[in-house]
């Protein structure tokens, strides 16, 4: 049995969530495996700074610079640097069934809703929260799973809820439920299933 499996976080944006597993890492939450690698199909993204800031490799791999070749391209880093298990971050991008069946239970993804409800395709970033808004739910969340070739369909690690109060934009339901949640059982949901697998090796 290895000491720590190898983690690679994939993101598009600012690196919120990326920052409370790193901050997990720090703190010893997750402790089964360590961040090896962060991968962006966006140069501007935020979060590389946060990679680099933490001393973590990063590396920028574009729809544009390799159009269809872009999964494969990622395959292939994620193969070389021998990585375990993949985190999506607010990674804004659908992954094919040839990509997640590679992967089949090494990729997790955070999604800011109690998953059945208010996901699938269409539903990110502010447009859940408004959705939830809008239907009037007076609860939602966040959930952490496994990700497969359908979008937000994978088996469920953890979720946890948050209440929803009177005067709720979506913009402060989007900040409780970071807050609250995402950034609360991502890491768990990280360490518990990367203890799985370091327990298979």
């Amino acid at each position: 049995m290895s000491e720590k499996i190898k983690i690679a976080v994939l993101v598009s944006g600012g690196g919120t969530n990326l920052q409370a597993l790193i901050d997990a890492q720090n703190s010893g939450v997750i402790k089964s495996g360590y961040i090896a690698l962060v991968i962006s199909n966006n140069p501007d993204a935020y979060a590389l700074q946060r990679a680099e800031k933490a001393g973590i490799k990063s590396k920028v791999i574009t729809k544009k610079e390799y159009a269809e070749l872009f999964e494969e391209k990622i395959m292939k880093v994620l193969k070389e640097e021998k990585i375990d298990l993949i985190v999506l971050a607010g990674f804004m991008c659908i992954l094919s069934e040839n990509f997640t069946k590679t992967f089949d239970k090494r990729i997790i993804n955070v999604h800011p809703s109690l998953i059945p409800s208010f996901c699938g395709e269409g539903y990110y970033g502010l447009k859940v929260h408004e959705a939830a808004l809008n239907y009037g739910v007076k609860v939602t969340g966040a959930t952490v799973h496994f990700v497969n070739e359908i979008p937000d369909g994978g088996e469920i690690i953890l979720q946890k809820a948050v209440d929803i109060k009177d005067g709720d934009t979506p913009q402060t339901l989007q900040k409780r439920v970071m807050e609250e949640a995402e950034w609360k059982i991502l890491p768990r949901a990280c360490e518990i299933v990367s203890e799985n697998i370091l327990n298979q090796k």
